[in-house]
């Protein structure tokens, strides 16, 4: 095994919440790293991808051959690939098929170390559907001819974790709580510090290889004294929590979709593991790798600085795909679906562009959407009603955007700066859609904004909903246009005007074919 091969690892999924974090620990401990992803062009607005020490793949994890051709010549693989997402409609049968995937293209490309972050899994015969599938991982990737570590978590608290938001919003929102008699199960809940510890320094103990260990923090807390933790780091008045037995776990799922930034597809599995007592079975991971382990209430108080400091590095929306429709790729949507609504609106302003996009790429989160925040909370709201992700996921950061960020019910497909900000719709529709917008400068030295909204529908469903909220684009685009011109300071000089016709061109990255648009009818 050459040097090079010997430094160099791999980490599958890293963009999402462990990911993210883990690439520049690796890097930093010098490793060579090579961080894969489903999208090269999310991957590439990380911090860490203009590492020297770092390699940017895009892999899907379902297909085998590309899978080996990323893996050849790593000498060890994270495993933090999971496929509970929203949409997902069998996240076990998925995680099983790129589990195996990933043991065949390891077994094949020669790595001589696997590593992978699972849930721990209680002695109890009714475990979840979400814990079982996580254990049924653990044991596709240990039972191929690589090495493979098994680290075993509980509850992870960190700023932007699933388990610390679900937290964070029942206490903030909720005076007072009645609960299912989950809120009195005993958990460990580990700070994702002492996670990242421990995944970095496996490949620092070699003996660690094979084995598998339970990781979880000092104490074991139950969920009411989390909760009550958090209220008191938070500066909260006591929260009056009732809990009662006729609540089952999947009505308090989706009482949590509605009240939390996750959604209820997440929701459902998370809390259906909450009724099982999950704590440390064994400690011998701490004989090989002793540390410091951080307590519940400093890992809660370092979540909340890091929110209020604006600074969360990833967060669990971090982990959503940002896979262009196949509609707005090609030339013609007659062959790719249908036809595609549009609705489009241009405003001139006077002066330059930069501060208009300052305002452009901070828009939605606390911020709102500048014009009809109550129409976008009744959609938030529906959407949730629905099992849907709400407007409450906000955004990573108020001033800053990354291809493959969640924006409230978006994701961003594109970010060009000080041009285009393009995003796809995340929320329960009867189709797919896109919001556009773009800014040119004229020759006089004036800006354009052109919005544009389209729309693909699925069904008659799909035509009688565009026609049911077109009425409404003139009120909210209008709005939005005269919003933006006052808070960048800018002068109106034309519109804002409905553009007839063709809507402009949607430039798709990587993409040079036409607009897929057929007209606004």
């Amino acid at each position: 095994m050459s040097d090079h091969q010997s430094r160099t690892v791999c980490v599958l999924g890293g963009t999402g919440y462990v990911g993210g974090r883990l690439v520049p620990q690796l890097l930093d401990k010098g490793w060579k790293v090579r961080a894969v992803g489903r999208s090269a062009a999310k991957l590439r607005t990380r911090p860490y991808s203009f590492h020297e020490n770092c390699e940017v793949f895009e892999a899907d994890i379902f297909d085998v051959e590309r899978l080996e051709e990323v893996l050849s010549g790593c000498f060890a693989v994270y495993y933090l690939v999971h496929s509970m997402q929203p949409g997902s409609k069998d996240f076990a049968q998925k995680d099983r098929l790129a589990a195996e995937n990933t043991v065949r293209a390891a077994e094949r490309a020669g790595v001589k170390r696997i590593i992978y972050l699972g849930g721990m899994v209680p002695n109890d015969p009714n475990i979840s559907h979400h814990l079982k599938s996580r254990a049924e991982v653990g044991e596709i990737l240990s039972g191929g001819k690589v090495p493979c570590t098994v680290l075993k978590a509980a509850v992870i608290l960190g700023s932007g974790s699933a388990s610390f938001e679900i937290l964070r919003y029942l206490v903030d929102r909720l005076p007072i709580m009645i609960t299912p008699r989950w809120v009195r199960t005993e958990s460990q809940p580990i700070s994702i510090r002492d996670v990242l510890f421990y995944l970095v320094g496996c490949l620092d103990h070699p003996e660690t290889a094979g084995e598998s260990y339970d990781i979880g923090g000092p104490f074991i807390e139950t969920y009411e004294q989390l909760f009550r933790i958090y209220q008191q780091e938070a500066g909260l008045r006591a929260r009056l929590i009732i809990p009662v037995p006729f609540i089952s776990p999947k009505l308090s799922s989706h009482w949590l979709g509605l009240v939390s930034p996750v959604p209820v597809t997440i929701a459902v599995p998370l809390v259906m593991g909450l009724r099982n007592r999950v704590v440390c079975k064994e400690y011998r991971i701490r004989e090989i790798m002793p540390c410091e382990l951080t307590d519940c209430r400093t890992a809660i108080r370092r979540a909340l600085n890091k929110i209020q400091q604006e600074v969360v590095d990833t967060c669990w929306s971090d982990a959503g795909s940002v896979d262009t429709p196949e509609w707005a790729i090609c030339g013609d949507a007659g062959y790719s679906g249908g036809t595609v609504y549009h609705s489009s609106y241009r405003i001139k302003l006077q002066g330059g562009a930069d501060r208009l996009w300052e305002k452009i790429i901070s828009i939605g989160g606390d911020e709102g959407w500048y014009c009809c925040d109550s129409l976008w909370s009744i959609r938030g709201w529906m959407d949730k009603l629905v099992g849907g992700v709400g407007l409450r996921r906000g955004r990573r950061h108020p001033a800053e955007l990354s291809i493959g960020d969640a924006l409230d019910f978006w994701r961003v497909l594109d970010v060009q700066q000080g041009e285009r900000l393009l995003l796809l719709a995340e929320m329960k529709l009867p189709g797919e859609a896109l919001l556009e917008f773009n800014l040119e400068n004229t020759l006089a030295g004036d800006t354009e904004l052109t919005m544009t909204a389209r729309f693909l529908p699925r069904g008659l469903g799909g035509i009688l909903y565009w026609w049911s909220v077109y009425p409404l684009h003139s009120i909210v685009f209008k709005g939005m246009a005269g919003s933006l011109a006052e808070k960048s300071g800018s002068r109106i000089m034309e519109g804002p005007e409905l553009i007839d016709g063709p809507a402009p061109r949607c430039r798709i990255p990587g993409y040079k074919g036409g607009t897929g648009d057929q007209g606004r009818s």
